[in-house]
């Protein structure tokens, strides 16, 4: 199997310090089920293209230009080499301004990651010294660079033999949590149950392992393009979730019996005592 390719080479630079090194994606969407649209009458795959709002006819690709809507209806035109003539620094150098405490880090914000390597064995030396600083200080790299023809904010960790850069959601993407939890009412709560949900929660503790991830839709997609397949009919479709908890103490302690979990003594006294 080939090694993925760089989807950007430059030099990552640390105060005096620099090493080449080069970004390479970490996802692939490969797997994924991915649908084409068909003509229903023929089955024969159909085509999207631009077309002129006020004609309705198709407009070339040379013809073609990024606009910039001002006012309503109103754009400017911003042409491809005016783009390319924007040369930011970060466009070949990732340079490293400040470094952040890795426990510190708000994952709301990471978006995307990729894999950073050295770009050749010259580079090796400097970019295992600035690992292993980083992984000893348990720090992350915060810099700018420019992927796909876009600046982008990044955050650089130490990641095996490698590090892991990731992309970061801008502040400006952010709902604020204020907004969504402010109609939330302090809730009172029973101790007791407090206890019990947590040795529901000890049992099940379990260390993170990504192969365990199971994408149920994916899985039902290729069950119901295999049955159509067969001409057989579809799977049943998943029951709908049941309302919400009535008796929540009643339903934490089947939980515990269905777990095999016995109920502390404290707990047991506390109830008698109810």
């Amino acid at each position: 199997m080939a090694a993925p390719r760089a989807v950007w080479k430059g030099f990552m630079k640390v105060g005096s310090v620099s090493c080449g090194v080069k970004i390479v994606g970490a996802t692939s969407e490969a797997s994924k089920i991915h649908f084409r649209i068909l003509n229903r009458k023929d089955s024969l795959p159909v085509k999207s293209v631009y077309a002129d709002e006020e004609t309705g006819e198709p407009v070339d690709t040379e013809d073609q230009v990024k606009g910039f809507e001002t006012d309503k209806d109103d754009f400017i035109q911003v042409e491809p080499d005016e783009i390319k003539a924007l040369k930011l620094t970060s466009e070949h150098t990732l340079e490293i301004g400040e470094f952040v405490p890795i426990a510190e880090i708000d994952t709301r914000y990471l978006e995307k990651p990729y894999y950073l390597v050295p770009s050749d064995s010259a580079a090796l030396e400097a970019f295992t010294v600035l690992r292993e600083a980083m992984k000893n200080k348990r720090v992350a790299a915060r810099s700018c660079v420019v992927l796909y023809q876009r600046g982008r904010e990044v955050l650089i960790q130490p990641f095996g033999k490698g590090m892991l850069l990731t992309e970061l959601r801008d502040r400006n993407e952010m709902v604020s949590e204020d907004s969504v939890f402010e109609g939330l009412k302090k809730q009172s709560y029973d101790p007791d149950l407090l206890e019990i949900a947590g040795l529901l929660i000890d049992k099940k503790v379990t260390k993170f392992d990504p192969s365990k991830f199971d994408d149920t839709y994916e899985q039902a997609l290729i069950a119901m393009i295999e049955a159509k397949r067969k001409g057989k009919k579809p799977p049943k479709a998943a029951p709908k979730p049941r309302e919400n908890v009535i008796d929540l103490a009643a339903v934490l302690r089947k939980s515990l019996a269905k777990e095999g979990i016995k109920p502390s003594a404290q707990s047991k006294a506390k109830r008698k005592s109810a």
